[in-house]
């Protein structure tokens, strides 16, 4: 009984890796994205910063509690790949963005991994050492699955879930079954416990997802042009301009008399011109009446 067990938490360990591999690749959509457009403008770094963190403490975590080697491959392999991730992200970051991610990163995987580090490694010793930093790695733990959670409130204000990966809410919550029957047979609570809320959490980034998916958007085709129609208001357009501009510059600029001759017999010609195309607007109504 004791060897179907270890066999057992082997086998979920082993899927635990798989599907927490699958959980790191899961944002490749997201950043492919993000290449084509050149710009990281409405994503968030927070989820991937709070990733590396919860993965620098799990390895952490693995090589002081020995029995629990396995957990040290996936957080190693998710290491890599998370700082992959927050430098890709910095790249393409509008300038706010990056310095506020640049800002968390020092404050959570550089200052916050350093002060749990010497705190427990020096301050703590024996079991009294592996159960202060199992309390942390769990708590942060719960960070991972919470971080995505924080694209909500965009979620709902507007009514989109462009910007919440399914994937990652699917895998995420697969993640968290196989890492609650590893740390279940383990009877190790701290890899346990975080894996039940995970798991709620997860279910409900899918829920979410599928209330405010939205179809693709249908292209609207451009409204057909009348060539015919345009020219006729831009030659229009011009002949009114043009009749401005020469009363206005015939206001502004003094002229002589043979210019103001020239002007009048000018305005004459136009007065004539309207006079004859109302008669011929009145006897058109005649004609047809």
């Amino acid at each position: 009984m004791a060897v179907s067990i270890v066999v057992l938490r082997t086998v979920f360990g082993i899927l635990g890796n798989i599907i927490s591999f699958l959980v790191c690749l899961a944002p490749i959509p997201t950043f492919i994205r993000i290449y084509k457009r050149k710009s990281s403008e409405g994503y968030q770094s927070i989820p991937y910063v709070i990733a590396l963190f919860s993965a620098m403490l799990w390895i952490y975590y693995a090589m002081i509690k020995t029995n629990v080697v396995i957990m040290i491959t996936i957080n190693a392999v998710s290491l890599v790949i998370q700082i992959f991730y927050i430098s890709f992200y910095l790249f393409y970051a509008p300038k706010k963005e990056k310095t506020l991610t640049v800002k968390f990163v020092l404050f959570v995987d550089v200052f916050a991994f350093g002060f749990i580090f010497f705190l427990t490694y020096f301050l703590l010793h024996g079991q009294k050492r592996v159960q202060i930093l199992g309390y942390i790695c769990m708590v942060f733990s719960l960070c991972v699955f919470v971080a995505p959670l924080g694209i909500i409130r965009k979620v709902i204000k507007t009514r989109s879930a462009e910007f919440m990966p399914f994937g990652l809410s699917f895998f995420l919550t697969l993640s968290a079954v196989m890492w609650f029957f590893y740390g279940l047979l383990l009877k190790d609570m701290n890899i346990a416990l975080p894996n039940v809320l995970g798991f709620i959490f997860g279910v409900l980034q899918m829920i979410l997802y599928m209330i405010y998916k939205k179809p693709g958007t249908k292209v609207l085709e451009p409204p057909v042009i009348n060539l015919q129609e345009i020219s006729d208001h831009v030659v229009d357009v011009v002949r009114l301009s043009s009749m401005v501009c020469s009363s206005q510059m015939r206001t502004l600029v003094p002229q002589d008399s043979a210019d103001m001759e020239d002007t009048i017999t000018i305005d004459e010609k136009i007065k004539g011109d309207i006079e004859k195309m109302k008669e011929s607007k009145e006897m058109l109504l005649i004609s047809k009446n």
